[in-house]
């Protein structure tokens, strides 16, 4: 949730490693897929080691937001957490690039350019330390609230809620010229009840994992970015790990997060049938509005750049995706 941000980020401390036991922390709440992924990883690692490296779990949010996972690590509280694209841009904020506000109007398109830019991403992860087990995906991320939203303007109006340190969110709003609420995600639905905000942004899947979709009824139609993270394990904790440890955990990780994006995929599109079936309402953007967010998006993109990634590695990136869009124009 992703800006945005999906189970994504795993970091190991190396005192997990030597005990054997991972405490992994993470905003996903219990019974989701995200959990459900890191729970089949933790019953192989477990039978594929005897029982020598095993996870125990806090799920959502039992230790606070990212930020606080974070620290709890650093700290040593807690040995692994799973984070959004706030908690990846703690420890490589280079990756966040592809977090972009309107960067993406497709899956192909996110594909392809995690596929060409893999090796930036990996050399940036390994440069912070982390060995990468697998990329994950949140989805597309729709602006949820309390009255119809049809474009900035509609924004303008009403308090919208906006991650509390997330760079990639603020600078997306105020190229819109919205002045959000910043609050930790932890206190989202609190503030829904009350009237604090009266608009949020999330992937459909996890709008209703969160019990948000209960509170806000309208779904802006433009998705605003696509959300998405890794699962990483610090290189300290993971050259602590035996050898045969080392690998299960690897083997582990890659074959059951190798399906985890498309699964989450389909379980976004079921999630957005089924909350236009509970009767929330799928409001379309105006032409204008599609032209804003265009140019908010450019316009944001580049006020990131040099605080969380390098003004080349987004023009690649930028680069690459018109030259995929012109490619599909051709075949047209």
């Amino acid at each position: 949730m992703i800006f945005f941000k999906p189970l994504a980020v795993v970091l190991l401390a190396a005192s997990a490693a030597s005990a054997g036991v991972i405490k992994f922390a993470t905003l996903a709440p219990e019974g989701t897929e995200a959990m459900k992924v890191m729970q089949a990883i933790d019953a192989e690692v477990r039978q594929k080691t005897g029982g020598a490296l095993k996870f125990k779990f806090y799920a959502g949010g039992r230790q606070g937001d990212e930020r606080d996972v974070v620290r709890k690590i650093r700290s040593g509280q807690l040995h692994a957490g799973g984070f959004t694209g706030v908690g990846l841009g703690e420890v490589a904020p280079l990756v966040r690039v592809v977090d972009g506000p309107w960067l993406f109007k497709d899956s192909a398109e996110v594909d392809h350019i995690y596929e060409k830019f893999a090796p930036d991403f990996e050399k940036a992860l390994a440069d912070a330390g982390y060995v990468l087990l697998g990329w994950t995906e949140v989805g597309f991320i729709y602006v949820f609230s309390k009255t119809a939203v049809a474009g900035p303007e509609d924004m303008r109006k009403i308090k919208i809620w906006v991650w509390e340190g997330d760079p990639i969110a603020e600078a997306a709003y105020t190229a819109l010229g919205v002045h959000p609420i910043p609050l930790s995600i932890t206190d989202v639905m609190t503030s829904l009840q009350t009237g604090l905000i009266d608009a949020v942004y999330n992937t459909p899947l996890y709008a209703i994992a969160m019990q948000w979709h209960e509170k806000a009824r309208f779904i802006h139609a433009q998705p605003v970015a696509n959300a998405s993270g890794a699962v990483l394990v610090s290189k300290k904790a993971f050259d602590a790990l035996p050898e045969a440890q080392r690998t299960a955990l690897l083997e582990v990780s890659r074959k059951h997060l190798k399906t985890f994006n498309d699964l989450t995929r389909r379980l976004n599109a079921d999630a957005l049938a089924q909350l236009k079936k509970q009767g929330l309402s799928l409001v379309p953007p105006t032409a204008a509005a599609l032209s804003a967010y265009e140019e908010a998006g450019r316009s944001s993109r580049r006020a990131l750049a040099g605080r969380l990634y390098p003004a080349e590695l987004l023009e690649r990136v930028e680069k690459a995706l018109a030259a995929l869009r012109a490619g599909k124009g051709a075949k047209r």
